[in-house]
């Protein structure tokens, strides 16, 4: 009899030990083991993007620069690397950076075999391989300007619907996911973008922020001027998108007008700049021998450096006179 009560205090000294051991392993794994730190991660993500350390946490999807992932790492150590992303980004084409750059050096390969087998001379040589280069730029810019074009002509539009739907009684993420449902690409698929990035836990000023840098246009730059300020200060955001969409209607309709008037001279510029180039084309592959003397003599050199300037001067300032800022 004598020992059974040391038996039971050595019982119950070992379950005092295990349950002490197993509550510091639970308040160690809640507060700082494995899950604590992956849940805590989440929530800083979920709440739109804190600086945690030298990283940045962000729900926004990003776009990969390449396909593979030796590349990815490749390209992202270039400076200013994403400068090029969302220039094609905004082009609204399907181009990586990686593809961009293989379909420039690909054609600056093709403008070198052309030079090469049409016996060219290194100076038009290099110049043919560096227009051959740039064609993809001149594509994608192009298209980024005929696509901001159209968002611009649709903006209007889609801010008449927000402002409909906003007096019908829907909030701001309700009008813009009526926006996206039901105005075409690509206005209605920028505005879808933003209402996801509301709807999945960014705030309404950095998903604002999103849509300004990718649609670098003056017109949608006022809208989300408005939306961050009517959200900061109150206000009536139905009229006020419906005089922003008054005010942009008014500065289309005045920038066609001078487009009309400035037509001719906008030809004339063009022509005056295209003109030196066709000229000297045609007298090369009329007397080659003539022409030679441009890139073979050391005054032709020095002649035709001064020419470039010249010329690079008129353009740029052909291109100044036509361009009216509105």
């Amino acid at each position: 009899m004598t020992g059974l009560p040391l038996y039971m205090f050595g019982v119950l000294l070992f379950v005092a030990v295990v349950l002490a051991f197993e509550g510091t392993y639970t308040w160690w794994n809640n507060s700082r083991g494995p899950e604590a730190k992956r849940l805590e991660s989440r929530l800083r993500i979920i709440s739109a993007g804190v600086r945690y350390g030298d990283t940045h946490s962000s729900i926004v999807k990003e776009r990969l620069l390449a396909e593979s992932p030796g590349v990815q790492r490749v390209l992202a150590r270039i400076p200013r690397i994403h400068v090029l992303d969302r220039f094609l980004e905004q082009s609204g084409a399907t181009w990586s950076v990686a593809q961009f750059l293989v379909y420039a050096a690909a054609a600056g390969f093709a403008g070198l075999a052309l030079g090469t087998l049409m016996r060219w001379p290194w100076p038009m040589t290099l110049l043919c391989v560096g227009v051959a280069a740039l064609l993809p730029w001149f594509v994608a810019s192009r298209r980024k300007r005929k696509r901001l074009d159209k968002i611009d002509m649709q903006l209007p539009d889609a801010l008449d619907l927000m402002s409909r739907a906003m007096r019908a009684g829907h909030a701001l993420p309700g009008a813009l996911k009526m926006v996206a449902d039901e105005l075409s690409d690509p206005v209605g698929g920028e505005f879808g973008i933003t209402f996801d990035e509301v709807n999945y836990g960014i705030a309404m000023k950095e998903a604002m922020l999103h849509l300004a840098n990718r649609v670098p246009i003056k017109d949608l730059r006022y809208f989300v001027i408005a939306v961050m300020i009517q959200r900061e200060t109150g206000g009536n955001l139905a009229e006020l998108l419906d005089s922003i969409s008054s005010l942009i209607r008014a500065r289309q309709k005045l920038r066609g007008t001078i487009r009309v008037l400035s037509a001719e001279g906008r030809l004339s510029a063009t022509i005056l700049c295209v003109l030196p180039f066709v000229a000297a084309a045609l007298v090369y592959f009329a007397n080659p021998k003539l022409m030679a003397e441009l890139w073979t003599d050391p005054m032709g050199i020095r002649m035709l450096v001064a020419a470039a300037v010249m010329m690079l001067i008129g353009i740029l300032w052909s291109r100044k006179i036509v361009r009216i800022h509105i």
